[in-house]
């Protein structure tokens, strides 16, 4: 997982934002489902 990501995670969960909670966690399980559609590997990019 990403730092930016856990740090946004944190931030979060410490604020006990329900709905920044859900969707960082979205889009977590839709990076790790869909790897081959990120940003970096449409541009040719690796990560």
């Amino acid at each position: 997982m990403p730092q930016w990501l856990r740090n946004q995670l944190m931030r979060a969960f410490n604020k006990r934002d329900r709905n920044q909670i859900r969707l960082l966690n979205d889009c977590w399980f839709f990076y790790v489902k869909n790897p081959g559609k990120t940003l970096e590997s449409r541009n040719g990019k690796t990560v």
